[in-house]
């Protein structure tokens, strides 16, 4: 079975063989939707964009709905939901998209809004009405509330009985993006060549009771930043090719999950020609591939059956159908009280900054930081809900905000051997996680947070009780 750890800035795999792939066995639903937007909506998504609305469309963005059920259909579905969105900004908009979820018959705690976090999509957020084509963003959001509804209804609808197998690998693509500036005493967000980057890709591969396959997982961790303020498409940035790639070869939808990306990024980007994300998604998504093709054949696992004498004494391994896992299924929600920082500028004066200065790009910046202290508020805390679902042989982890890679790591070791999908960006966020020692450095993910120092490891110290916990019942059968 799959033995690797991480160490921390690069992955590590075992001389270990892979005899099968980690599994759950139920049934499973598709469906995907266009949520292209129209392209007079707000899309400004840099300070350094000269443009509020984008020109033109280089891939459509998608939303891809994944229902997951124990085998025999009994009980409650989940439903993992993945959309080419840049980020929350606001908690109406959460509220909204969570709503289409429950209206889709999916429980508290038993769906996953999966954000890409492409940076070349569409503003969503009706905190944003009053930008330029920001009359737009209302009925846009509706528009993807009756998809989510809808995609939910026909996965659903069509589920049939399968299983869903892991596989871990690795890709260059990300890269440490906390560079120390060459000419001063601050960080850059950009390439830093220096420091190692977590560059775990795991695979989800769903297939049929024929052996077809259903859909693809890629979780990966790395901004989708290669379009900047020059680009002006709509884009899901490197996902689009990425996804392109591995449904050509697979023959079926594929689901993009961000993972913990707080700190990487490709190391070429801050561009305005689409080409450039595409040569990175063709990256990630042959990645993917790779590992793709090196699992064994749908519910078999690779099995010694002795040696044949040729010119040396070889070992025959072959392939045989192994025994499902069923499940059970086991969710687990934990809500989290997050201190906001004592320094956080109160909304009143963000306000007076802002109407006081003139500068575009400073502008944008103070409008996020208003946007985000109004939506955590005047309390001293915010609530954030951490997701497990435990499936059978799989485990995957939802938090909302963006979170510094090193906690993915420590979560990987703590399931003990079980592959781990950990997502962020999911069902809302107000910042970055980052580690208590970044409030020492001039760095713009800390300045950026409105949760105060601890907060990353309350939020890790949360996912390794809830994770060890899990381990421990399963344990127990």
């Amino acid at each position: 079975m799959e033995d690797y750890r991480f160490c921390r800035g690069r992955s590590v795999f075992m001389n270990k063989v892979p005899f099968h792939s980690p599994s759950f066995a139920g049934q499973f639903g598709v469906a995907r939707r266009d949520i292209t937007p129209p392209l007079e909506i707000y899309a400004r998504n840099w300070g350094a964009a000269v443009h509020d609305t984008a020109q033109f469309v280089h891939r459509p963005l998608t939303l891809t709905v994944l229902t997951v059920q124990e085998g025999d259909g009994a009980g409650e579905p989940l439903a993992l939901v993945s959309l080419d969105l840049g980020w929350w900004r606001s908690a109406e908009e959460e509220q909204i998209l969570q709503r289409a979820l429950r209206e889709a018959g999916i429980g508290e705690g038993r769906g996953v809004l999966a954000l890409s976090h492409t940076h070349s999509g569409p503003g969503f957020s009706p905190a944003l009405a009053g930008q330029p084509g920001g009359e737009r963003i209302e009925e846009y959001l509706q528009t993807v509330c009756r998809q989510i509804r809808e995609a939910v209804a026909e996965a659903l609808r069509t589920a049939v009985v399968g299983i869903w197998e892991s596989a871990a690998g690795t890709c260059p693509l990300a890269q440490n993006r906390d560079l120390p500036d060459p000419q001063g005493a601050r960080y850059l967000v950009g390439w830093n060549p220096d420091t190692a980057a977590d560059q775990t890709l795991m695979l989800g591969r769903v297939s049929g009771a024929d052996g077809g396959c259903l859909a693809t997982l890629v979780n990966y961790a790395c901004h989708p930043t290669i379009l900047a303020w020059e680009n002006t498409a709509v884009s899901p940035d490197f996902v689009g090719s990425m996804r392109e790639i591995v449904e050509k070869a697979t023959g079926a939808p594929c689901l993009f999950l961000q993972g913990a990306s707080g700190e990487l990024a490709p190391r070429y980007q801050y561009v305005g020609d689409p080409i450039v994300a595409d040569r990175a998604g063709c990256c990630l998504g042959h990645a993917a591939l790779s590992v793709f093709y090196h699992m064994p054949s749908p519910g078999c696992e690779l099995a010694f059956e002795g040696a044949v004498e040729s010119g040396a004494p070889l070992a025959i391994w072959r392939e045989h159908a192994r025994a499902e896992v069923p499940g059970p299924v086991r969710v687990r929600q934990r809500r989290l009280e997050l201190l906001i920082r004592p320094d956080l500028p109160s909304a009143e004066e963000l306000e007076t900054d802002l109407a006081a200065c003139a500068d575009r790009a400073l502008r944008e910046r103070l409008q996020r930081k208003l946007l985000v202290r109004r939506s955590v508020g005047g309390q001293a805390t915010y609530s954030v809900d951490l997701l497990l679902w435990s499936l059978g042989e799989i485990l995957v982890v939802a938090i909302p905000n963006e979170v510094y890679s090193a906690m993915q790591a420590d979560v990987r070791e703590w399931a003990g051997g079980r592959p781990v999908f950990f997502i962020t960006l999911a069902n809302g966020g107000r910042g970055y996680l980052v580690p208590g020692k970044a409030y020492d450095e001039d760095l713009y993910a800390m300045w950026q947070s409105p949760f105060a120092r601890g907060s990353w490891e309350n939020c890790r110290e949360a996912l390794e009780e809830e994770i060890k916990q899990l381990v421990r019942e399963q344990a127990g059968g």
